[in-house]
């Protein structure tokens, strides 16, 4: 079968598509319902609520064995296999990294050498998706790395997204991680444009865990949780199988922690969590509470912050990552870990889901919450006037994403952005679109100055803490400002929205970095 251009996929689906999502002109989006229940796991847009059953005891991804004897070298195997999994009840054939839902979970320190070998066992059978792009075609991204985003001297690769392995290839990848932020959890998924979508929406993510250089947290007992949703037809994951998947982005019927329906976590009365969260889905966004309880960010994307900020909620959109202590100050029951309604496109705001129950039990624990987590942790405070500054629109129509008016094709046709290495830029983000974009930077994370528009307290807590992103949520009609270091590595990266529908489509642009090595 011809793989179908994206010129002649726009021209097909234009008529279709031309004034249902028309950003700049302020069309409303109706929302595309998520499926229901899909067997008790979760729910769309819509309203409503949905609380499953309450399903088995809590499990952390498990932790990919270190295969390296040398200190300081982190060497891991990935293997990109079709496999069966379980997702609440029924057995589906998705797509894994070495057979697990969710991948296992990479660790390493600041300053390791990161070694991935990774082979791609996904099927060999020119099978392509609606966009028509190769659908087992693949490649790797390291999110939340600051490495180079090229090839090394000796051959390896680093987080580069122009690599592009069929089945059967085979490839290294190391990432040098000495100025590697410490604290993060960072997530590994696949980057190969127009197939992106089909592939993590299948199951192929897996936590990258920095591990504290500071010892303020160590007292605590830690979970990652991986938040993921699907919707199975039969045992095989539902296709994205027309233009409105990917102009609305799919939100799955079945949502899951760590490939687990409603997990029952057990805290000790008295006992502090740490809870590692990151946002695996391709277009659903969380919006976190924990029942008749306070939460505490403590990290972000790119590191720990200064003290526990207290948060009643906390919103985290596809790609976006927050670190939380909990605090088991409540009478002893159990207490439902949730995603409230929000509205993320239009006035359709997403059912209430619960995640986790969270359930007292066992002897006291007396521990109490940190006055200080990272004491370097800071805002910086500069004279930005006279900083570069780069403006960037994000709209849709059409049938397609754009940045700045043009549609991502490949990294010779698409916007490119270019910056001087070892210095600071102001970045204007703008949204014309009636659906808040997860805006995504490879390689440097950033602070943000300012958010016009959308979840005040999300704008709020932000524009004022001292925390690095490296996704940050551009709300409808909205607009956001970044302090943007151009620091440590040169090479050709990417920008997009992280909704993978809206990337798959072209709302990317690449980030072509100049000069030398210099260091922040």
């Amino acid at each position: 079968m011809r793989r179908m251009t994206r010129r002649e996929l726009l021209k097909r689906t234009a008529a279709l598509t031309a004034g249902l999502i028309l950003g700049a002109e302020g069309q409303a989006l109706a929302g595309r319902g998520g499926g229901g229940m899909g067997g008790g796991g979760g729910g769309g847009m819509g309203g409503g609520s949905f609380d499953p059953p309450v399903g088995g005891s809590f499990r952390n991804p498990p932790v990919l064995p270190n295969l390296s004897q040398v200190p300081g070298v982190v060497e891991v195997s990935l293997d990109a296999v079709v496999a069966p999994a379980d997702v609440n009840g029924v057995t589906a054939n998705l797509m894994t990294y070495n057979g697990l839902f969710p991948g296992g979970t990479i660790r390493a320190r600041r300053g390791d050498l990161l070694r991935v070998r990774f082979r791609n066992s996904l099927p060999a059978n020119g099978a392509t998706n609606f966009l028509g792009h190769p659908k087992y075609v693949t490649n790797l991204h390291t999110h939340g790395l600051h490495v180079t985003p090229d090839d090394n001297p000796n051959g390896t690769h680093g987080d580069n997204m122009l690599v592009s392995l069929a089945p059967g290839d085979s490839a290294v990848y190391e990432y040098d991680l000495s100025k590697q932020y410490a604290g993060t959890l960072n997530f590994y998924h696949p980057h190969i444009h127009g197939s992106v979508t089909d592939q993590m929406w299948a199951g192929m993510a897996g936590s990258l865990v920095i591990e504290d250089e500071v010892t303020s947290l160590a007292p605590y007992e830690t979970h990652i949780m991986m938040l993921k949703d699907i919707t199975l037809s039969g045992s095989q994951p539902a296709a994205h199988s027309s233009m409105m998947d990917y102009m609305h982005g799919v939100e799955g019927s079945t949502v899951m922690v760590n490939g687990q329906v409603n997990p029952r976590l057990s805290i000790r009365p008295g006992q502090v969590q740490r809870w590692r969260i990151v946002n695996t889905c391709t277009a659903r966004f969380f919006r976190l509470s924990l029942a008749s309880h306070t939460m505490y960010l403590v990290g972000t994307e790119g590191g720990l912050l200064d003290k526990p900020y207290p948060v009643t909620e906390i919103l985290v959109s596809p790609g976006e990552r927050v670190d939380i202590l909990v605090k088991a100050d409540k009478a002893t029951a159990s207490y439902k870990f949730l995603s409230l309604p929000y509205s993320r496109m239009g006035m359709m705001s997403t059912a209430q889901v619960t995640l986790a129950t969270i359930t007292y039990g066992g002897s006291r624990l007396t521990q109490a919450l940190p006055a200080v987590v990272d004491p370097a942790a800071r805002r910086v405070t500069m004279n930005t006037s006279g900083l570069p500054k780069k403006t960037i629109r994000l709209s849709m129509g059409q049938g397609a994403g754009y940045v700045n008016g043009i549609s991502f094709v490949d990294h010779e046709h698409c916007y490119t952005a270019m910056s001087d290495l070892g210095g600071w830029e102001v970045w204007e983000v703008s949204n014309a679109s009636n659906m808040d974009h997860p805006f995504h930077h490879h390689v440097n994370a950033a602070q943000v100055l300012s958010i016009t528009g959308g979840d005040a307290k999300y704008a709020a807590l932000y524009t004022t803490t001292p925390a690095w992103k490296d996704v940050t949520i551009v709300p409808k009609f909205g607009t956001i400002r970044l302090l943007m270091p151009v620091m440590d590595y040169a090479g050709m990266t990417m920008f997009h929205c992280h909704i993978i529908e809206h990337e798959d489509i072209g709302m990317m642009g690449m980030w072509h970095i100049k000069g030398g090595s210099m260091g922040m």
